[in-house]
């Protein structure tokens, strides 16, 4: 497993190591002990799974404190484009975001701590798509950004006619007039 930096600081990319052969594969998925070594302490205690059709966007969300998320995604079937934007009140790559595309053959993961919005678009014909947590969902304090927030630039590798959003996905208010309770702290 290999824990790669992002230009954006706390954000990771993770290279799992693939033992393949003509019956199929094995990975570890996580291992605590190699993100402790990292300095990554997390006590996961939730997994998700979605499964989303092609042009689906999902996001950007993000769930305030004090029941903020740190998520370990992956797709383990299909295809995605992964972003996240930091969110941080102070950091000095505030309102930037990272995308990677996670997939079944390339076997990455992406590691988004507390902090950051979190979406992701759908490139294959379906995507099943899992959300590691370390806190439990809480309603009543989730929120977004809209996904096409023109300062943010996002480019979701897909056609804009392409786009399949939900209607809550939809109400997202701009990043200028998001209000959140992250700090960043370094």
């Amino acid at each position: 497993m290999e824990l790669i930096e992002t230009p954006i600081p706390d954000l990771y990319v993770i290279k799992n190591r693939l033992f393949a052969d003509d019956r199929g594969y094995f990975t570890e998925a996580y291992n605590r002990q190699t993100f402790e070594k990292a300095g990554l302490k997390f006590d996961f205690c939730q997994d998700n799974r979605s499964k989303s059709s092609y042009g689906v966007v999902r996001g950007l969300h993000f769930q305030l404190n004090p029941k903020s998320q740190t998520k370990l995604v992956s797709c383990i079937q299909g295809k995605v484009y992964d972003v996240a934007v930091d969110i941080r009140q102070g950091s000095p790559t505030f309102g930037q975001w990272y995308g990677v595309e996670l997939s079944e053959e390339n076997n990455l993961q992406f590691l988004i701590p507390q902090g950051f919005a979190h979406g992701f678009s759908v490139l294959s014909e379906t995507a099943v798509f899992t959300y590691k947590c370390d806190n439990f969902y809480a309603p009543e304090l989730e929120g977004g950004i809209s996904y096409d927030d023109p300062s943010l630039g996002i480019d979701w590798h897909l056609p804009a006619d392409a786009i399949i959003k939900s209607e809550k996905d939809s109400k997202h208010p701009l990043l200028k007039d998001l209000k959140t309770n992250f700090i960043y702290n370094k």
